[in-house]
C-alpha cells in the first residue's frame, strides 16, 4: 500500500483557534497520544508572543517537555513568524520550523500586518540562519483558491508565491485552503497550473472543511499526485481571520477515508479516538468530526 504522509497540525494551528487556553500538562498529554497513535510529524506550537496568542504562550515549556521525549521518533516543527521566534525555537531544539504568508494582500496585512512582498524579504533572515543551522523550513500559503476579503484568488498568484518560497528554499509548501470553500474542481484548476512548475512532492493539501468538501477535494489532490496532507485531530480550530471557517479538516476522517481508499498512514485510529476524546474534556466543546463521533458512539 502507498503511504501518505499525514502532518497533524491539532497542537498549534488548532489549539491555537479555541477560546480554551490549556495547560502545558494537558497539552503534553494530548501530544503523547498523539505519537502513540503514530504519527512521524507534528506541528507542536508557535513562537510568538503570549500577549498577542495566549494559546501558544508556552511554547519553550512545552518544547522541553516534548523533544527530549518523543525528537527521536517523530519530526516536530514549531511556527515562527519573525526572527526572534526562529531564534527562540532553535534554543528549544527544533530541527523544522515554518514560516506562512498568503495569496491575497488583504488577507495577509489582516493577519500580520504586511504585504506579501514584505512577508516575502521578512522571512530571509530566517531561511539564510536555517540554512546555516541545518533547521528544514516548512512553507504555508493561506487563501489559495479563496479569500474571504478578495474572493476568488487566481491559480497564478499562488504559484508566484510558491515559486518564491521555494527559491528561498522551503522543502515543502502547505497549500491552505483557508476558508473552506473550494470544490474539486478548483483544487483542479490550482494545481493544474502549479504541477507545471512544481514538483508534486514539494507540495501538501492543507484544507479546511468549512462545506463538508475537505475530502472531496483530497481525493482530488490525491488523484493528481499528492501524497502530503495535513489535518486536525477532531477537527480542532478554526480561522480567526475568516468569520464561521471550520477547522481544518479532521484527522479522523482523513485517515478514515485514506484506509478504506487503500492507502497506508501509519496511524492508529482507535488510538487517535482517545486522544481526541482527551481533548473534547478539557476544551469543552463538542469536536466536528464525522468519525470521531461515529467511533466514539459506537464505543
Amino acid at each position: 500500500m502507498e503511504q501518505i504522509k499525514i502532518t497533524e497540525v491539532g497542537p498549534r494551528d488548532g489549539l491555537q483557534n479555541e477560546k480554551t487556553i490549556l495547560s502545558t500538562q494537558d497539552k503534553f498529554e494530548f501530544v503523547s497520544r498523539l505519537v502513540e497513535s503514530g504519527f512521524k510529524h507534528i506541528e507542536l506550537t508557535s513562537f510568538v508572543r503570549k500577549d498577542r496568542i495566549p494559546q501558544m504562550g508556552d511554547a519553550s515549556e512545552l518544547a522541553k517537555l516534548i523533544l527530549p521525549k518523543y525528537k527521536n521518533q517523530v519530526q516536530f516543527s514549531s511556527l515562527t513568524p519573525n526572527a526572534k521566534g526562529y531564534e527562540g525555537a532553535k534554543e528549544a531544539g527544533f530541527s523544522e520550523v515554518a514560516v506562512f504568508t498568503a495569496t491575497s494582500e488583504t488577507f495577509t496585512k489582516k493577519n500580520i500586518n504586511m504585504t506579501i512582498e514584505e512577508s516575502l524579504d521578512f522571512f530571509k533572515p530566517i531561511f539564510s540562519q536555517a540554512k546555516s543551522d541545518g533547521i528544514k523550513v516548512r512553507g504555508y500559503i493561506s487563501t489559495v483558491i479563496a479569500c474571504p476579503y478578495e474572493g476568488k484568488i487566481k491559480p497564478e498568484k499562488t504559484l508566484e508565491v510558491a515559486e518564491r518560497l521555494l527559491d528561498a528554499g522551503v522543502y515543502e509548501i502547505s497549500l491552505g485552503e483557508t476558508i473552506g470553500v473550494a470544490v474539486p474542481s478548483e483544487v483542479e484548476s490550482l494545481l493544474e497550473v502549479l504541477l507545471k512548475k512544481i514538483p508534486k512532492n514539494k507540495l501538501a493539501g492543507h484544507f479546511h472543511d468549512t462545506y463538508g468538501m475537505a475530502i472531496a477535494n483530497t481525493k482530488q489532490a490525491l488523484s493528481m499526485g499528492l501524497r502530503s496532507f495535513d489535518s486536525s485531530a477532531g477537527g480542532l480550530g478554526g480561522c480567526p481571520y475568516a468569520k464561521g471557517a471550520a477547522g481544518n479538516v479532521a484527522t479522523e476522517d482523513l485517515v478514515y477515508f485514506l484506509h478504506r481508499e487503500g492507502y497506508t498512514t501509519g496511524i492508529q485510529l482507535d488510538s487517535l479516538i482517545s486522544a481526541s476524546r482527551f481533548m473534547e474534556e478539557k476544551i469543552g466543546r463538542k469536536l466536528t468530526s464525522r468519525t470521531y463521533i461515529a467511533m466514539k458512539n459506537a464505543d
